[in-house]
């Protein structure tokens, strides 16, 4: 073997070994980039540096203040007044519940932008009032983690912003504006399924409220549907930049958190603070570990090795496509969703583009895909935080959620080869 071949088994190894070893995925990537210079004799100030220009990304200032804002927005109770919210619209269907949690999850993920705060958020609230109507709890625990995937595909969503850095700067705003119908069209096929089963086990629809009661749930809720405005249409306009909206939003969410619905007190803001600064350490550090792996991805020619095996088996480009999503959703079951953007945008993209796929298209399959590996075994972590929330074993609830795994399959499949259901927006708008 080359010298070359043997750097790339001890990097790809390395890695896989230390994940089996439950090392931390930030760790593993660092560590097996590390032995990996040693061995091709590279200065490892090499491997700082890459580190450093990984993190060292203005555009990345978007991702700390749209965590900010969205561990702000979810503890301020912006999820109670949107529950309520939709209520008003699909609470008399069937079901209601159901219904309501898929539509709140909409609206939540346009605020929080992470699937595990919008299952963390509205699962202690939606999960136990589901189960005293009837709704058993793994139907229940199942339908939150689901819909919670919204929040990937809904702007704003901090993994589009790692999407772009990793991409080499596809446009943000035409990212978010790509998300929008496929997230309204998981949505819809959520509410679909969760209509039928509700119908098989009649499930009860609930009560009407006066005029009263609607007018001021509209205007409780509205507060916090401004911030999707904020974000989304002060991007795409060219009002704000990506950091500059990220940054309004937070300090909107903060005034509205404090200010106007005051469901705590200023000096939770500590605690808040210190929540979303772990989440942001997490990520950055990811961001610049994830970097220097990169690299040496590029210097061992993995890249290239992965795309002529691709198009050595086949030249089909339907194939060809359904082989990189297989490969995503199997690495969305074990690794996480970050990591898996900035190492893996670098090696498909090419591939996807040399096929006629726009970064833009192509940068949503991936959030989708590989957000179905979110709510898949062995490690995605909505699957676990929703077993924390209703007690119900990964086991049980991983075969509960089938039929949604066949649903998100059918999500991505729909959205991979009718590009004009992502692109129809930012060709629009951009």
């Amino acid at each position: 073997m080359s010298v070359e071949a043997i750097g790339a088994t001890i990097l790809i190894g390395g890695f896989i070994l230390l994940i089996l070893l439950r090392i931390p995925i930030a760790y593993a990537l660092g560590i097996s980039s590390v032995v990996t210079a040693m061995y091709l004799n590279l200065p490892l100030t090499q491997i700082v540096q890459s580190m450093v220009n990984g993190a060292n990304v203005f555009s990345l200032l978007a991702v700390p203040f749209f965590i900010l804002a969205g561990e702000l927005m979810s503890r301020g109770g912006i999820s109670d007044r949107l529950i309520e919210f939709a209520k008003l619209f699909v609470g008399r269907i069937r079901g209601g519940l159901g219904q309501v949690n898929i539509i709140t999850s909409t609206f939540f993920g346009g605020i929080s932008g992470s699937s595990a705060a919008d299952t963390a958020s509205l699962g202690p609230v939606l999960i136990p009032m589901m189960k005293k109507e009837g709704f058993d709890s793994q139907t229940a625990t199942s339908i939150t983690m689901a819909s919670s995937v919204q929040a990937i595909l809904i702007p704003p969503s901090h993994n589009m912003i790692i999407y772009s850095l990793a991409a080499g700067g596809v446009s943000i705003g035409g990212l978010f504006l790509a998300g929008l119908v496929p997230g309204i069209l998981l949505a819809i096929l959520l509410m679909i399924y969760t209509y039928i089963i509700s119908v098989k086990r009649n499930y009860p629809k609930a009560e009407n409220v006066g005029k009263k009661h609607y007018w001021k749930t509209i205007a409780n809720a509205i507060w916090g549907l401004i911030t999707i405005l904020i974000i989304v249409f002060g991007v795409v306009s060219g009002v704000f930049t990506a950091t500059e909206s990220a940054a309004i939003a937070a300090v909107y969410a903060f005034i509205v958190t404090f200010f106007i619905y005051k469901d705590i007190s200023i000096k939770h803001f500590g605690t808040i603070l210190n929540k979303a600064l772990r989440t942001i350490s997490m990520v950055m550090i990811l961001i610049a570990t994830s970097n220097a792996f990169g690299w040496l991805l590029t210097y061992v020619r993995i890249p290239k090795l992965v795309s002529d095996a691709i198009m050595g088996v086949t030249e089909n480009k339907v194939l060809i496509m359904l082989l990189i999503i297989l490969i995503l959703l199997l690495l969305g079951m074990v690794m996480d969703m970050a990591a898996i953007i900035l190492i893996a945008t670098p090696i498909f993209l090419p591939i996807a583009a040399s096929i006629g796929f726009d970064p833009i298209h192509f940068g949503i399959i991936m959030m989708l895909t590989l957000g179905l590996g979110i709510v898949t075994p062995p490690v995605g972590l909505t699957l676990f935080i929703g077993s924390a929330i209703s007690g119900d074993r990964i086991g049980t609830l991983a075969k509960s959620m089938i039929p949604f795994y066949i649903l998100f399959l059918i999500a991505i499949l729909i959205i991979t080869f009718v590009p004009t259901i992502t692109m129809f927006l930012p060709e629009m708008f951009m």
